[in-house]
Order: C-alpha cells, then sequence, then structure tokens
C-alpha cells in the first residue's frame, strides 16, 4: 500500500498563473515592459539632460556623450524619448481606464437590465461607432480647446497644457470604451441566466450585488485581457494626433511628436536618422510587447487551454 498525501489540485488561479509562466513570449514581453517603465521613470531624472535643456551640439550623432544623438536644439535624444514614452504610458494607460470604467459599466447594465434599455444603449453605442473615430476625437479636442483656450492662458501657460492634456484623455476615452461595452455586454448576456444568478436572485440578493459579487468576477479575465489590447490602441492614436500636432504640444514629448519632430528634420542633403529611429524603435516595441502581453494573458485565463 502506498502511503502519503495526495498532491492538493490547483485553483483556476494557480492553474491561469502556470499557464502564463510558461508562455515565453508574453513573459518577456512583461520583463521588457517593466523595464521600459522602470527607464521612462529613471532616464529623464538621472541622464543629467534635461528633457527641455538644448546645447550648442545640435544635430549629433550617437557618441559618448549623448548615446542617441541630439536633436535640432541639440537636446539629448535619450532623454526625451523616455521623458516621451512616459507620457505616452500615461494617456495609453489614463485612457485604457477610461474605457474599462465607461465600458464595463455600461455593459453590464445593458447586458443585465436587457429589454428596451439594453436595446436603447447599444443603438447609442451603434451610433458612435458609425462616427470616424479620429475624426470625432479632433474635433472634441479642437472643440473644448477653442472654447477654453482664452480662459487658461489668462491663468498660466502651464495650466494650458495641463487642460490639452486632459482634453487628450477625455477625447480618447470618448472612442475606447465601444468594443469594450459590446464585449462585457455579451458576456453579461450569457451568465444572467446562469444557476448562481438564478439562486442569488432567489435568496434576495440585489442587482448591484449580483453584477459586482457574481458577474463581473466572471468577465474579468475578457477585461483584462482586452485592456491590455486597447492600451497599444490609444498609445496610436496619441501618436497620430501628435504627429499632426494636435496632441502633445512642446516643451512637453511623447513618442508620436518625437517622431513627427524626427521627420520634419528629412531633407534630400541628409537625413538625421536617429530622430526617427529611437522614438519609433521604442514605440514599435511597445506595442509589440503590449499585443504578445494580451496574448499571453488571453491564454492563461482560458480555461480550455489546460
Amino acid at each position: 500500500m502506498i502511503s502519503g498525501k495526495q498532491p492538493r489540485p490547483l485553483t483556476p488561479r494557480q492553474r491561469a498563473w502556470r499557464r502564463f509562466r510558461n508562455n515565453t513570449p508574453a513573459v518577456v514581453s512583461a520583463v521588457f515592459l517593466l523595464t521600459m517603465l522602470l527607464l521612462a521613470l529613471a532616464v529623464p531624472v538621472l541622464s543629467g539632460h534635461g528633457a527641455a535643456q538644448g546645447s550648442d551640439t545640435q544635430f549629433a550623432p550617437p557618441d559618448a556623450a549623448h548615446w542617441w544623438g541630439t536633436d535640432v536644439h541639440g537636446r539629448d535624444v535619450l532623454t526625451r524619448v523616455f521623458a516621451g514614452a512616459r507620457l505616452s504610458f500615461l494617456v495609453g494607460g489614463v485612457g485604457a481606464a477610461v474605457s474599462l470604467v465607461i465600458g464595463v459599466c455600461w455593459g453590464m447594465v445593458a447586458g443585465y437590465v436587457g429589454g428596451r434599455v439594453d436595446g436603447a444603449m447599444m443603438r447609442f453605442v451603434d451610433i458612435l461607432y458609425s462616427l470616424p473615430s479620429v475624426v470625432f476625437v479632433i474635433v472634441l479636442i479642437t472643440t473644448l480647446e477653442d472654447h477654453l483656450k482664452g480662459i487658461l492662458n489668462r491663468v498660466s501657460p502651464q495650466s494650458a497644457g495641463a487642460a490639452r492634456l486632459l482634453f487628450l484623455f477625455v477625447g480618447l476615452g470618448a472612442v475606447s470604451w465601444l468594443t469594450m461595452a459590446r464585449i462585457v455586454r455579451g458576456q453579461v448576456l450569457s451568465l444572467r441566466t446562469r444557476p448562481f444568478v438564478l439562486a442569488s436572485r432567489a435568496l434576495g440578493a440585489s442587482d448591484a450585488r449580483i453584477l459586482f459579487r457574481h458577474i463581473l468576477p466572471n468577465v474579468a479575465g475578457v477585461v483584462i485581457v482586452y485592456l491590455t489590447l486597447t492600451v497599444p490602441s490609444i498609445i496610436l492614436y496619441e501618436s497620430f494626433l501628435s504627429y499632426l500636432g494636435l496632441g502633445i504640444q512642446p516643451p512637453q514629448a511623447s513618442l508620436g511628436s518625437l517622431i513627427a519632430e524626427g521627420a520634419a528634420q528629412i531633407n534630400p542633403i541628409r537625413t538625421y536618422w536617429w530622430l526617427i529611429v529611437f522614438p519609433g524603435g521604442v514605440l514599435a516595441s511597445a506595442l509589440l510587447a503590449l499585443n504578445l502581453l494580451g496574448d499571453g494573458l488571453r491564454d492563461a485565463l482560458d480555461p480550455r487551454s489546460g
């Protein structure tokens, strides 16, 4: 007779962690993104070069003094790229948080209540979907800025820059929650007739308790996965708007505005490649890592993955 304790079965959370840990691209992407965040916080402080501090060494190629060269004003590109990455990650994170809050609440209410309320709420989503998202964001940002520019400039230039950043958050958040709401609504529609929800309702649980105690934990996996895919899309939106001059404005910098500055220096005589390669490389690698991390989380949180 073989004695000994049987191994305790793994919980769903432990199985998900094991699946994620065995996914090498996802783990590497998570480590890479964490390193990028730490560099974005540390490099502008420790590099010894101010992000907005110019010098006489204009368009200096990469060397020992400036590892990634300098720009048209003699500013260190390495410092500005990671300062821009910090701002781009901030925009992506805040925009994704806005998408999370609005999309989850909208989708849960629509899917749980159903009927005419669900129909009216989702028709509103369809109307917003029919609008070109980039055009909608541009119109929203410019409209808000035109109405408040005079007031903010009278207060201080810093408040005007902070307000533009706030307008960017509002504009990007206004278009990024639509898909999240549809995904959450579909999940809630399939969950609201499950036995555990019917049992909770029979025991007298309130609708709010059922939504946030029983339904929300069951859609959290899908929400987390989609959230990791929302961040890169918002960063791309911000980069595009900054490239058009409607996003982050000097002396602040984002990855998109740095790429726009580098593209403006391209001419038939000489191409200052480091002004585009380094901010573009950081942006592309961060977006790739975020997408790989999202794929890894999707596989890890899917119980059918084994």
